[in-house]
């Protein structure tokens, strides 16, 4: 066969491959198909690292209906009543020391402060304690106190000051013991009391006077058996001033 016959080797028909085989392209022939797919797929933004994570479920957090009675709740509930009970307690001891800067105050009517501010009876208990440990409350110093006041300042008889300490609080035993303290003068220190408001009722009958002189003793505290025998006295000693003028010798 020759080329006039056949034509010329440029001439012949393209081989094409049985069962499906690639057919070799030209070497200077381009891809188009293979440049567009290059193209979508430079097209197409690249993901970041997080893009291929699940998003975040808001459930996730939330605990579920079981989880309210956890033992980290109860932790906060019982760490909230200790809160309570701590603020409590600081409220009742700064009430309870803002009477003690007015006065001194006996144990008895520190209780009975601090049960008026609602504070619980243990809590009670625990500051009554504390305080009587930093003799912040201390009724045998309060009982001297007030036999002192009584006596040195106001002329009161035991029976008097017997009965401030018992109005105030302070035990008996207490009170006993610091009355027992007293210098036995009783005696002279109503005397003293009775000649001055003789003086003054001299003008009265005796009768009137000594009525008014009793019951002015009485509230003072000294006993009955003592105020007879001083009113007797300072008005016999008030009399016997009357009888005489000028200068009287014994």
């Amino acid at each position: 066969m020759n080329r006039d016959e056949h034509g010329s080797q440029g001439d012949l028909a393209p081989v094409i491959p049985l069962f499906g085989g690639r057919v070799e392209r030209a070497r200077d022939e381009p891809d188009t198909e293979h440049a567009r797919r290059e193209a979508r797929f430079d097209s197409v933004p690249s993901k970041s690292a997080g893009d291929d994570l699940p998003a975040d479920d808001a459930s996730a957090d939330r605990p579920d209906d079981a989880s309210a009675d956890r033992p980290d709740d109860d932790r906060t509930r019982i760490d909230d009543a200790e809160v309570d009970s701590d603020q409590q307690r600081r409220s009742a001891e700064d009430a309870l020391l803002r009477k003690l800067r007015a006065r001194s105050l006996s144990v008895s009517e520190a209780r009975h402060a601090l049960r008026a501010h609602e504070t619980e009876a243990a809590v009670v208990d625990d500051i009554v304690d504390d305080f009587c440990r930093r003799r912040y409350l201390d009724d045998e110093e309060l009982a001297r106190q007030l036999v002192m006041s009584g006596h040195e300042r106001k002329g009161q008889g035991r029976v008097a000051l017997g009965r401030t300490l018992a109005q105030r609080g302070v035990p008996r035993d207490i009170a006993d013991t610091v009355l027992a303290e007293l210098p036995d003068d009783d005696f002279e220190r109503a005397l003293e009391f009775a000649r001055g408001k003789a003086r003054a009722m001299a003008r009265l009958d005796p009768e009137t006077a000594k009525r008014r002189l009793s019951g002015q003793l009485a509230r003072r505290g000294y006993s009955g058996s003592l105020v007879s025998k001083v009113v007797g006295q300072a008005l016999r000693e008030q009399s016997g001033a009357r009888s005489f003028s000028g200068v009287r010798f014994e």
